[in-house]
């Protein structure tokens, strides 16, 4: 789940139609000209004949029309991974065919699988069972092939595109903290009156800063310690999108406004939807709304020195990783309103993904990426022999439960099964908590790996790298939240600490 601002661009279709009406999409992409119908199935094309989802495909309901005029329930279906920036809107019908485009089936295997499966689920009336023709699957095919949605040519286009233009830039351009400034300008207009692209970039870094301020002010004024006394060595605080995690951000960020400026800060963050099976460093700088954190290149220079020539190589192999991932980019802004000093510049950052250590005890998942462990080694001594202070940012999410993530049980309600559920899975973050408040970060990934870690959390990788890499003995706990939308689609929690 995307935890921003970003809404793709929407391709309005037919359910199922080859001949589809397209609106022109606000970040046009000229391989896939939106004016244009979207070309038919063609079975000669073997991404078509037996179709691959991409694994960052998500669905999400949403309001539609027949077209006799009567509201319908419709089915978006786009990229998580924000490669591809169109959505395809279709039948709900079409979630019995995804699970089988996996690229080893023939399309009519998947439409016999499809109409299989339908038919054996409750309450589904057998008029709909009976549109999941190999038809209509051809249909869905030529439109999420259209979109990027599918392994084959035109997603290929897209990630050389992206490759491309990432290895061209020094810096990565603002991604969900360009649309959360734009949505801020949106809201201090007039209801009907649509903000310019030129008011969201006069306006947007003036009241991002001043919402960054409010939300600082409302989550401090009740707490006895409002600042830290002088530089932590590290903090955690989420990559939720701000209006569902700005108290934790606040809790963290806010403590640091009287505190000497460190020399530079290292962002651990989680890899959501990269290609990386280990470690992915950045090789880059950040752009926000509110200016530029530049690259720490002699930083980094060190850290691969220390990590050798192989450990090096497999830091950065994935490093395109970064060009879509929220995680990193969501505590730039607070940074840069944190830490820019009278010269206007921000301390200089150095950005990588960690991966879960509780899959393979730290190593990668397959082998062939950075292990945990040797990261961390390189990570302190590089620290250790770098001028000025550092301070490190675990950017972490905690538990992800809900309809969103495959949970049945309702979250929302006052019944005795919905609050039994909450309940679960906040003594769950409280028995985890507790562990990294103590600094045990062995146990904590031994804890989730036993468990099978049962409410998903996202972070474990960084937290623990984080512990790891400071020596920490504790780890002080600022503030612990849960949030959730009114349909138990999503709940997800996350917290706000420091290691002092």
């Amino acid at each position: 789940m995307v935890e921003s601002l970003h809404r793709a661009p929407t391709l309005r279709t037919d359910p199922f139609s080859d001949e589809a009406t397209q609106e022109r999409p606000v970040n046009e992409q000229p391989e896939q000209n939106p004016s244009q119908p979207v070309p038919p199935f063609d079975a000669s094309q073997a991404h078509h004949a037996k179709p691959r989802l991409r694994q960052t495909v998500q669905g999400t309901p949403m309001p539609g029309q027949a077209p006799n005029g009567q509201q319908v329930v419709m089915l978006a279906l786009g990229d998580r991974a924000q490669i591809a920036e169109r959505q395809v809107v279709t039948n709900p019908l079409a979630q019995f065919y995804l699970p089988h485009m996996s690229g080893e089936l023939p399309i009519e295997e998947v439409a016999a699988r499809a109409k299989h499966a339908a038919s054996l689920q409750d309450g589904v009336p057998q008029e709909a069972v009976d549109l999941l023709t190999v038809d209509n699957a051809q249909a869905l095919v030529a439109q999420l092939d259209n979109a990027g949605l599918l392994e084959g040519p035109i997603f290929q286009a897209l990630v050389d595109k992206l490759r491309t233009d990432f290895d061209n830039s020094d810096t990565l351009p603002p991604g969900s903290t360009a649309a959360i400034a734009d949505a801020l300008v949106q809201q201090s207009k007039g209801e009907g009156e649509e903000a310019t692209d030129q008011e969201k970039a006069e306006k947007g870094p003036e009241l991002l800063r001043a919402q960054f301020d409010s939300w600082i002010d409302q989550a401090l004024e009740p707490v006895e310690d409002p600042a830290f006394n002088t530089l932590p060595k590290a903090i955690i605080a989420p990559h939720l999108d701000y209006f569902r995690g700005w108290p934790n951000y606040a809790h963290t960020y806010g403590r640091l406004r009287v505190v000497d400026r460190p020399t530079r800060i290292i962002i651990l963050g989680t890899n959501h939807f990269g290609q990386g099976t280990g470690v992915v460093g950045c090789d880059k700088g950040y752009e926000s709304p509110l200016g530029t954190c530049e690259y720490d290149q002699d930083f980094a220079r060190v850290l691969k020195t220390k990590l050798g020539d192989d450990g090096a190589e497999k830091l950065f192999a994935n490093r395109y990783d970064h060009e879509r991932e929220h995680s990193i980019e969501l505590h730039i802004p607070w940074i840069q309103h944190v830490f820019t000093g009278d010269d206007g510049n921000a301390p200089k950052v150095f950005a990588a993904l960690i991966h879960d250590p509780s899959q393979a005890n730290g190593a990668s998942y397959d082998g062939q990426g950075l292990d945990l462990q040797p990261f961390v080694d390189a990570l302190k001594d590089t620290i250790a022999e770098s001028d000025g202070t550092t301070l490190i940012v675990s950017s972490a999410d905690l538990s992800h439960v809900g309809r969103s993530f495959g949970d049945q049980q309702s979250l929302v309600g006052e019944d005795e099964a919905a609050t039994q559920a909450r309940e679960k899975v906040l003594q769950h973050d409280r028995e985890m908590l507790e562990l990294v408040s103590k600094a045990k970060a062995s146990e904590l990934v031994a804890s989730i790996a036993w468990q099978q870690n049962p409410t998903r959390w996202c972070s474990v990788g960084n937290m623990v790298a984080t512990m790891l890499a400071t020596d920490a003995q504790a780890v002080r706990i600022l503030n612990h939240t849960a949030t959730a939308d009114q349909q138990s689609v999503a709940m997800i929690t996350s917290c706000a600490a420091v290691i002092e």
